[in-house]
């Protein structure tokens, strides 16, 4: 796994030995950059189930003024840290070492603009997470939710916590699904 494009163009990122994580292939990577070039310079992106920090470290490597990391991993955590220092960009990342959605209180912006989710399968996770986006003052009704999910997952569920699906894009063995606050209609 490496960096993309940007300032660390081509380095490479550590991955957490196991399991546990499913690092997000450089193709899939960068077509979801593709996707979100025109709003990834001079945002605030959160990587939440970081992993290794590898889509949280393109955004910035893109441009971004900085990046949250949430994961639970004490080894991704490790992992993540060693990124960001092999890459020099410690100075623009704020790692959570917590549960995602007890971190979600820990984030301090008056807005997010980029928020990224890559939980494990078809534990309902994104459900969970959604559910206290939901009320989060630094998601506004310009803040993109993309969330990496399994093909066969729906989220017809997502609008009855006030999210619209904006764009779904489908891969050979995932996708991702962008997501914004729907606007109150009156």
């Amino acid at each position: 796994m490496r960096v993309i494009a940007g300032t660390a163009r081509s380095l490479p990122l550590k991955t957490p030995e196991g399991m546990d994580t499913r690092p997000t292939t450089d193709r899939i990577k960068e077509t979801l950059f593709n996707i979100l070039q025109a709003d990834v310079p001079g945002s605030v992106f959160v990587d939440l189930f970081s992993g290794s920090g590898g889509i949280g470290i393109e955004a910035l490597s893109r441009g971004a003024q900085k990046a949250y990391f949430v994961e639970n991993s004490e080894k991704a955590i490790l992992c993540i840290r060693q990124n960001l220092s092999f890459t020099k960009m410690e100075n623009r990342a704020i790692v959570i070492k917590q549960d995602v959605c007890s971190a979600l209180g820990s984030i301090c912006e008056a807005a997010a603009d980029i928020i990224f989710m890559d939980p494990p399968y078809g534990f309902g996770h994104e459900k969970d997470v959604l559910a206290v986006l939901k009320t989060a003052k630094y998601v506004t009704e310009d803040t993109v939710i993309i969330v990496e999910a399994a093909l066969r997952e729906d989220f017809a569920w997502a609008e009855g916590l006030g999210f619209e699906v904006a764009r779904e894009k489908r891969y050979k063995t995932n996708k991702h699904v962008f997501l914004r606050k729907r606007q109150p209609s009156g």
